[in-house]
């Protein structure tokens, strides 16, 4: 027998009315100053339904829109009390909100700003009730005097020392607010979050640096790592290293002739039609008087002329410029020493100097090299100076010339903004 297929009837809702049917949002007409209908809400609780409320407003605000006025709401039974307030320019806790009014058959809505008041109660009983004071304190004078009485002397004795340590604190409560007041002075001189960053940034063993660089190239200025009159002297060997015939006899010119860095540098500056600029070459000049000083001083740095003679083709004023800047000389003695902070600040030199010469991208395992250092340890050094160790994009492939294969190795990258690694924290045991 074949069913009969169920009609079923849509309610007609509001979507479905005519076209016609629209209705226009109005303001209400009452005054911005007067009094009007308010929200009230009741967290956690149910108020009862018959209890009338009240508005109280300051007299002085007299005039001030309505919403925007430190007003309190009050209601109460016989037993409780309820109570909320609005505080001047909260206007609803952070939102405007808005009661709405639309007469059935209008086509007009009307909206009226109004505040909300969070309620609490409060019972009338309990208003003047005083908390009863613990008895544990009664509790522990219960105990004491049952030790004292059947205790050992061992018991005794720790009674005793409990009374002569325990504080009176309401003998405290009138020198309460004079202790307050030399903790806020002691403290108000106390560095902030930001002076401290700003410290320890300024005590670092690196060459001075830009922290608002836009470009790798101006964080460290040249001459913050090499000085101006130093630098200068350095042209004298530029001839030399031009009239060369070969790498190998560039490299045999500079003090540090088997450096791995240092003859790739010679080798991949003239391996193209035009040769690098003045001054990158003199970068590496300096560049290799650096890794030689620095291997040939260690703890007991030799006599000036050792010095000299060892750093040679150096001009003596770039000599006397390492030895002053990157060592010491203990209070009666007359030989300079290289600390341990003289040879960290002298290696971020060396490596902030490596950074120019490279395009601020250079093989820490080929410096790892040529230091006779763990690739960790140079790795440190190089993060120390806000570098990142990773592997370059292809962007920076392509910038510095580089085959897609090197992009396998990981480097030393100085980006901008300038970033330092944050001291790791203890932790707790």
């Amino acid at each position: 027998m074949p069913t009969t297929p169920s009609v079923r009837k849509r309610k007609r809702g509001f979507s479905d009315a005519s076209e016609s049917d629209s209705i226009s949002i109005e303001l209400s007409s009452l005054s911005d100053a007067q009094i009007g209908p308010v929200l009230a809400s009741f967290p956690s609780l149910t108020p009862p339904k018959n209890i009338a409320y009240n508005v109280f407003l300051r007299e002085e605000d007299e005039g001030k829109e309505f919403v925007k006025r430190p007003s309190t709401l009050a209601g109460e039974t016989e037993t409780i009390e309820f109570s909320g307030s609005v505080n001047e320019g909260s206007d609803g806790l952070g939102s405007r909100y808005f009661l709405a009014l639309h007469q059935p058959g209008s086509s007009k809505l009307i909206v009226q700003p109004t505040p909300v008041y969070l309620v609490s109660r409060e019972v009338k009983a309990l208003k003047n009730f005083k908390p009863i004071e613990s008895v544990i304190s009664e509790g522990f004078h219960a105990r004491n005097v049952l030790g004292e009485a059947f205790g050992t002397k061992k018991a005794k004795a720790a009674i005793r020392a409990h009374e002569r340590n325990k504080v009176d604190v309401s003998a405290m409560e009138s020198v309460a607010s004079v202790l307050q007041d030399r903790i806020d002075e002691g403290t108000e001189n106390l560095p902030t979050q930001e002076k401290m960053e700003e410290s320890a940034n300024a005590a670092r063993l690196i060459p001075a640096y830009n922290a608002d660089a836009e470009r790798p190239e101006d964080i460290y200025p040249l001459h913050h790592i090499i000085p101006e009159p130093e630098w200068a002297t350095l042209d004298g060997l530029l001839h030399k290293l031009k009239n060369a015939t070969d790498d190998y006899s560039r490299a045999r010119l500079l003090p540090n002739a088997r450096s791995d860095w240092l003859r790739q540098n010679l080798m991949l500056a003239y391996s193209v039609p035009k040769p690098k600029s003045k001054v990158a070459f003199q970068d590496v000049i300096y560049a290799s008087v650096m890794f030689t000083f620095r291997g040939i001083a260690g703890r007991n740095v030799p006599d000036r002329t050792v010095l000299l003679e060892r750093l040679a083709p150096a001009p003596e004023i770039v000599v006397d410029g390492l030895l002053s800047r990157f060592t010491e000389t203990p209070r009666g003695s007359a030989k300079p020493q290289m600390t341990s902070e003289n040879e960290t600040s002298l290696l971020t030199h060396l490596l902030a100097l490596c950074l120019k010469v490279d395009d601020y991208a250079t093989d820490t395992s080929l410096i790892a090299t040529d230091l006779k250092m763990s690739p960790p340890r140079v790795n440190t050094l190089f993060k120390s100076l806000g570098c990142t160790i990773g592997k370059l994009t292809p962007q920076e492939l392509k910038r510095l010339g580089l085959p897609d294969s090197v992009g396998q190795e990981k480097r030393a990258i100085l980006r901008v903004p300038l970033t330092f690694p944050k001291p790791k924290q203890k932790k707790r045991t």
